[in-house]
């Protein structure tokens, strides 16, 4: 699905200033990035298909008691590069398998960033590029993320983000770098044609709100976000 740590011309040309509300500015012809001192000992970071996404996996230590894992590190990810400054944790409890949420987003001024993991069960964990600039605007990327591995997604600003659980008492776990303002909450049709998102059922089965079904539909001439 991506790229391993390992591919440092690819993750040089990533900018990562958009993890960043007030990013330094980017000095005429350089283009590497602190990527490569994240630690792959204790960290595995994977380039997601879509521009800027990128998935984490922080290194577990176990012993027969189980085991201990760092699920964020602000010092380590900004010696990354990635200097987001997280405001707001959530949890989103599931009870029944096949509850579908999303696909939710923020307006600017408020849009997130979002760190996202799961802490108990399975989800499906699906994103949509909403950036107008964007070379992939409209497209998706979709990934299993499970207490059992331990992975996580960090989703840039602009992005619609949506899950489906895959096992009951699904807790999702997720750092957001604004507070939720109501004024600003929209959300586009999780079952939208244009997108054609494989959520791996007949979304007409799954457990959804009133609301999320009256989301209204992917315009791909829209200017969600610049």
């Amino acid at each position: 699905m991506g790229l391993t740590l390992d591919s440092k011309v690819e993750l040089a040309e990533l900018d990562l200033r958009q993890y960043s509300h007030n990013p330094a500015p980017r000095d005429e012809g350089q283009t590497g990035t602190s990527c490569e001192r994240l630690d792959p000992d204790l960290m595995e970071l994977t380039v997601a298909p879509l521009s800027g996404v990128l998935t984490l996996k922080p290194r577990r230590f176990q012993d027969p008691r189980g085991y201990f894992c760092e699920t964020y590190n602000k010092r380590r990810l900004a010696d990354a590069g990635i200097a987001t400054d997280f405001v707001q944790d959530n949890l989103s409890v599931s009870r029944p398998r096949g509850t579908l949420r999303g696909l939710h987003f923020q307006r600017e001024p408020f849009a997130q960033v979002k760190l996202v993991s799961v802490i108990k069960g399975a989800a499906l964990d699906v994103i949509v590029d909403l950036r107008r600039a964007s070379p992939t605007f409209g497209q998706h990327f979709s990934i299993v993320l499970s207490e059992e591995d331990g992975n996580q997604v960090l989703i840039p600003a602009g992005f619609a983000h949506g899950f489906l659980t895959l096992e009951p008492d699904t807790v999702l776990s997720y750092k957001v770098s604004n507070s939720y303002s109501p004024e600003h909450d929209a959300g586009i049709r999780f079952d939208d044609p244009l997108l054609g998102i494989d959520w791996g059922c007949d979304p007409a089965s799954t457990i959804t709100s009133d609301r999320d079904r009256q989301l209204p539909p992917f315009d791909p001439t829209a200017r969600y976000f610049a």
